[in-house]
């Protein structure tokens, strides 16, 4: 039998709550056919358009997000094409990663350990690269970093580079900018503070975007082009999600009721609550600088003392789950996911009181 959790604070997916669940309970048609659907596909667009805070088309596809990690790179660059990835994590570093195993030219600036790299690197090395792209992750979840990649706009702007960014843990608990930030592919996913299962992957894709994927002309499951006009024209390159896709609709109006600044907030407060319990139990944070630090996620150093395994054993004897990390950060690294259903006070106290509890045990 699987082991369930009375606390759960793993970094995604998060927990579901049940009135979003209930969308697999309705009956629906055929979403391919049926007007319906297309209704609610535009309605949710319009909501995202909001959430993202962009005039851009925001397509909404079936799948998890790293459909779209992929799909993004294949529909817009062709092998050979430059692509320069600014890393501070397993998922800024693996855009550049894709882009090799695509076959495209690729320059990785890398950030030291719990930093962002400096913009002036990232500049002198676009200028030095002239990449047809640019890729950042605002929210790196693996480090707990949220990323000022406002800053990289400009930059991409300055070289005509488009820019890409993977804002899958960041959107619905921090403020994303999608225009003002100068994105040309703003990539999220269902799974994180949108609380909804791991089914649906969202673009916003700008006009130079959309000119760069005719340029492609990639052809796949995770192609952008046909959502470009798919939609309006009533026809869907597969069989869509419809359950998925009411579920969105649950998830984004209640998420509007609240109110985006008031989303905001909760998710900084539960943040700004767990660094300040973390602090007292002499916990150190990943990243070096509060600034960073991210509103979705709080990446801890495993403490002296313990190993990831011996500590993760030890909460989840108590009833609490929280997650480890990846690639350099595996072992050394935890994470406390506070996002959407998760951006809870008393479920974070009730956690940090689970945690101060093991640390004292040993």
């Amino acid at each position: 039998r699987i082991k369930q959790y009375a606390i759960g604070l793993v970094p995604g997916r998060v927990s579901v709550p049940e009135e979003f669940r209930s969308a697999d309970l309705e009956n629906f048609g055929s979403a391919d056919l049926e007007e319906e659907f297309f209704l609610l596909y535009e309605e949710n667009e319009s909501l995202l358009r909001k959430l993202l805070k962009t005039k851009n088309a925001v397509t909404i596809q079936s799948g998890e997000a790293m459909s779209v990690l992929w799909g993004a790179l294949k529909s817009t660059l062709l092998p050979g094409d430059r692509l320069l990835a600014v890393s501070n994590g397993v998922f800024g570093r693996g855009f550049g990663e894709m882009g090799m195993m695509l076959g495209m030219e690729v320059r990785i600036v890398e950030a030291p350990d719990g930093e962002f790299p400096d913009l002036n690197s990232i500049r002198t090395a676009a200028i030095e690269f002239r990449p047809n792209m640019i890729t950042a992750v605002h929210c790196e979840t693996p480090s707990g970093i949220l990323n000022p990649v406002a800053g990289v706009g400009e930059i991409a702007r300055e070289t005509g580079a488009l820019f890409c960014v993977d804002y899958v843990a960041s959107a619905g608990g921090a403020d994303v900018r999608t225009d003002e930030w100068g994105i040309d592919i703003g990539l999220l996913g269902s799974q994180k503070a949108l609380s909804l299962l791991p089914d649906l992957s969202m673009v916003a894709v700008s006009d130079q975007a959309w000119e760069a994927a005719e340029r492609t002309n990639y052809q796949g499951y995770d192609a952008l082009l046909p959502w470009r006009d798919g939609p309006k024209n009533r026809y869907l390159p597969y069989t869509h999600n419809w359950h998925a896709l009411y579920a969105l609709s649950l998830s984004l109006r209640k998420l509007f009721e609240e109110g985006l600044d008031r989303s905001f907030a909760r998710h900084e407060e539960v943040a700004r609550y767990c660094r300040k319990r973390l602090s007292a139990m002499s916990v150190a944070l990943y990243p070096k600088s509060e600034a960073l630090c991210s509103p979705t996620v709080t990446a801890a150093l495993v403490p002296q003392g313990w190993t990831w395994n011996k500590l993760n054993g030890a909460l989840r004897s108590r009833g609490m789950a929280v997650g480890g990390s990846y690639g350099s950060l595996a072992g050394k690294v935890f994470r406390i996911g506070h996002m959407g259903s998760q951006a809870d006070m008393k479920l974070v106290e009730e956690g940090m009181d689970v945690l101060e509890a093991v640390l004292k045990s040993c």
